[in-house]
């Protein structure tokens, strides 16, 4: 029986993975942010767009190749996003527009979801080669 390949992404952890990911989204944003625009600018809604397509596709390949970091990986993922969510209920003085709450909440959806499908995807996968 021929012996499947490894992935490369298999050798480093979830967490370091996910910590990457986190460290990317941060410089991509950066790099999107106009500061001098509401954050309405088409340049920022092209950041939004293009931070929500890299977390969903970074969840769903972190979780397919590291099934059980499904628990973790959307969470370290989305740290600036939870942290958004979380400051303007703790102090009001920072409540964000609306264009921004529904940028952070639709980033969390997906990339969860990007991390339970790439969680069902890699656990059979992983059942596959077992058998």
């Amino acid at each position: 029986m021929k012996k499947a390949k490894k992935s490369r992404l298999s050798g480093i952890p979830a967490w370091a993975l996910s910590i990457l990911t986190l460290v990317a989204l941060i410089i991509v944003m950066s790099i999107f942010h106009d500061p001098f625009g509401h954050g309405d600018s088409t340049f920022e809604i092209i950041g939004y767009i293009v931070w929500d397509v890299l977390i969903t596709t970074a969840c769903f390949i972190i979780c397919k190749t590291h099934p059980k970091s499904v628990w973790y990986t959307p969470v370290i993922c989305n740290a600036v996003g939870i942290a958004s969510v979380i400051v303007p209920i703790i102090y009001p003085e920072y409540w964000p527009p609306l264009s921004e709450w529904i940028f952070w909440i639709s980033s969390i959806v997906l990339s969860v979801s990007g991390a339970i499908v790439g969680a069902i995807i890699g656990r059979r996968k992983l059942d596959k080669q077992n058998n």
